[in-house]
């Protein structure tokens, strides 16, 4: 059995939604034999010398527990935390995995994304993505004092929940040709991502191909799962 889990946007100052991933970690996570974090574990990562912050690395600390039980743990960047390195994967005994990402879950074949990139019509956002994913630009970034580095992040989450609040909605959601472009990419497989906070099971018919979409669910209310195995999928919610 195969979980996977996306958004949970874990930070100090969200103590029950912390509580229910570690439970998480503690319950479902040990009956399973792999996990997939699809992007945005944490609400913000400034960089992996921050891996000394208390609530880091009790989230690290969790993750490692279920590493060393035998759990393989697979982590992709989102949006918020994509400056996520290796120093990190060391520590939590995690591997880091690409954005997309091909997989064989149970003999099916499942493409992994964080989903940011299917919102093509949030033209701002592709290009800003575009931006900060550079190696200059992360290099430039890193180079600043932790603490500098957090306000500039403070700043930029400011300006994006502005822009949220001015643009429609439907930009924010999956663009429906770049996920069919994205699914004959790759063979036509099943296809897991977040990012949207619309959890929901798709249908989609490619080239006569029809396809099954999983949206992964957000975890600002309370914690969801999708549990996959030879089946098939299936969400689970966490109170």
């Amino acid at each position: 059995m195969v979980l996977f889990v996306s958004d949970l946007h874990l930070c100090g100052s969200r103590p029950r939604i912390n509580d229910i991933f570690f439970a998480f970690l503690r319950g479902p996570v040990r009956t399973a034999s792999s996990l997939y974090i699809l992007g945005d574990l944490f609400e913000y990562w400034a960089g992996d010398d921050d891996l000394s912050d208390p609530f880091n690395a009790s989230v690290v600390s969790a993750l490692a527990e279920c590493s060393r039980a035998g759990i393989a743990i697979s982590v992709m960047h989102g949006n918020r935390d994509f400056l996520l390195g290796e120093e990190f994967a060391r520590a939590c005994g995690a591997r880091l995995i690409g954005d997309p990402a091909a997989v064989d879950i149970a003999g099916t074949p499942t493409l992994l994304l964080h989903g940011d990139t299917l919102c093509t019509d949030d033209v701002d956002y592709q290009r800003m993505r575009a931006e900060v994913r550079t190696g200059d630009w992360k290099r430039r970034f890193l180079s600043l004092t932790l603490a500098q580095r957090k306000q500039q992040i403070a700043g930029m989450r400011e300006l994006s929940e502005s822009e949220k609040k001015r643009k429609p909605s439907e930009i924010m959601d999956v663009n429906p040709r770049a996920v069919e472009q994205a699914l004959r990419d790759h063979g036509y497989p099943r296809l897991i991502h977040g990012h949207t906070h619309r959890p929901a099971r798709h249908e989609h018919v490619v080239d006569g191909r029809r396809c099954e979409r999983w949206v992964l669910a957000d975890w600002y209310r309370g914690g969801s799962f999708l549990r996959c195995d030879e089946r098939g999928c299936a969400p689970v919610e966490l109170r």
